[in-house]
């Protein structure tokens, strides 16, 4: 192989790059052309903006509003695994603002009227739950299911912290 072939057989992949690399940064189709040597520059929002948060997923609102009311109703709480026939459990559907504020509360299952009560006043003792940042739109409320895993004595896990039993 001649240095001419090999010099041209290396060129070509650099040229292929280099021709990609361009149409890269080549502008959005309709957007206006931009001058040589001039840079987008992004205007500061004005100072009564309010930026929302960055969104969080669901999953990650329960288990905040698990430990908020794990945290407000140690008494109440079992540690450990729980036994493999649950005593009862209670799913909730919980209804907050974009405060945190119940604004409705139902028993959605539950077989246990005792173990039903002991999670509404565990969730009302709670007062307001975290904000639900980034899940709302425009203010309104939303609904979430929680469901309640009692071991003995009406002491009981959230689900979203219990992990797998």
């Amino acid at each position: 192989m001649t240095s001419h072939v090999r010099s041209t057989a290396l060129l070509l992949p650099v040229l292929i790059l280099l021709a990609l690399l361009a149409a890269c940064s080549a502008s959005r189709p309709g957007a206006p052309p931009m001058a040589p040597g001039v840079s987008t520059i992004v205007a500061p929002l004005p100072a009564n903006t309010r930026v929302a948060p960055p969104s969080r997923t669901l999953d990650a609102y329960k288990i905040d509003v698990a430990r908020h009311i794990t945290d407000r109703n140690r008494e109440r709480i079992f540690d450990g695994r729980l036994p493999p026939m649950l005593p009862a459990i209670v799913v909730l559907n919980i209804t907050v603002d974009g405060d945190g504020r119940l604004t409705d509360v139902r028993v959605q299952r539950s077989r246990d009227p005792g173990a039903s009560e002991v999670a509404l006043a565990s969730l009302r003792r709670s007062g307001l739950l975290p904000r639900p940042d980034g899940l709302l739109a425009q203010g309104r409320a939303m609904t979430f299911s929680e469901t309640f895993l009692f071991a003995e004595q009406y002491r009981f896990q959230i689900r979203s912290l219990a992990g797998p039993q």
